[in-house]
């Protein structure tokens, strides 16, 4: 039997769901359970195992640490590209223009930065920005995903990876060739700092941050653990400070303390205190 061939069990489907929201917060709905068996069998052909029922025994096994990582690793939803939704770029820069309206360096926080496009697309945005004047805000980058972080900080992609959304003449600028690959040049990558961060389990990095860009990542969280995730987001956020979620997230019904922005159509700020909760005698 071949790892293609076997079939999963619902124990497997419900032990690698369970470890991914213990591990990261992130569901998998039952109807995408597909996944699972999808994103495992890269793993499989790697361990010489047959079928997702043996990966359990050795996740369970407690002999080789490093296989829960891997586990969650693969199964994180890392979908990205560069200047993904680029008119969100273009309000990140007119979000950044009034902080540097008031003499401060902008600080910018990507948060679930995946593989890295994101944040480098910010690095190139600005430093061209940068060129003319003005000043570069500090980037932080952030993942759940060890393997992610570490694709991050190489700033290696494919050729399919580089083509998506990434014009030409910013290639050419920013990447060098290796191979068949392209690596972001070094003077790009020490704009970014990237480290491994978990939005449901860790404080936010340090200091307070002016925009932070979270997109896509709640979509695969729980109600009470989204909500855990907005305290943290208003924590590392300064009042009035932005937001940026997905498409389609919302805060709306979920949290207390942002607000849809009135100058930045989608996006959200912090407010500065959250309203005075109604009484049933009110």
């Amino acid at each position: 039997m071949t790892a293609a061939a076997a079939p999963v069990s619902q124990v497997a489907l419900n032990v690698f769901s369970a470890l991914l929201e213990a591990r990261t917060g992130q569901q998998i709905a039952s109807y995408r359970s597909w996944r699972i068996d999808t994103a495992l069998k890269p793993m499989l052909r790697e361990r010489g195992l047959d079928t997702l029922d043996q990966l359990v025994t050795l996740l369970l096994d407690g002999n080789d640490a490093g296989v829960g990582d891997q586990v969650v690793d693969a199964l994180v939803n890392q979908e990205t590209s560069f200047f993904r939704d680029a008119p969100v770029f273009d309000m990140v820069v007119e979000a950044v223009a009034a902080v540097e309206a008031e003499g401060r360096r902008p600080r910018i926080w990507c948060a679930g930065c995946s593989t890295g496009q994101e944040p480098l697309s910010l690095a190139m945005l600005f430093a061209e920005r940068a060129d003319a004047g003005s000043p570069m805000p500090e980037i932080v980058a952030t993942d759940v995903s060890e393997a992610a972080v570490a694709r991050a900080r190489a700033g290696k992609y494919t050729q399919f990876e580089i083509q998506r959304g990434l014009p030409i003449r910013r290639m050419m600028r920013w990447f060098d060739a290796d191979g068949a690959d392209w690596v972001a040049r070094p003077e790009l990558g020490k704009l970014v700092s990237v480290r491994r961060h978990n939005l449901v389990a860790e404080r936010p990095p340090a200091g307070q941050f002016d925009v932070v860009l979270c997109r896509n990542v709640l979509l695969y969280l729980s109600t009470p653990t989204k909500a855990a995730v907005f305290d943290r987001f208003a924590a590392a956020l300064r009042p009035g400070g932005t937001l940026v979620l997905g498409a389609g997230e919302t805060v709306i019904g979920q949290t207390r303390l942002f607000e849809p922005s009135r100058r930045l159509r989608g996006f959200y700020e912090r407010i500065a205190a959250p309203p005075a909760r109604r009484t049933a005698a009110a």
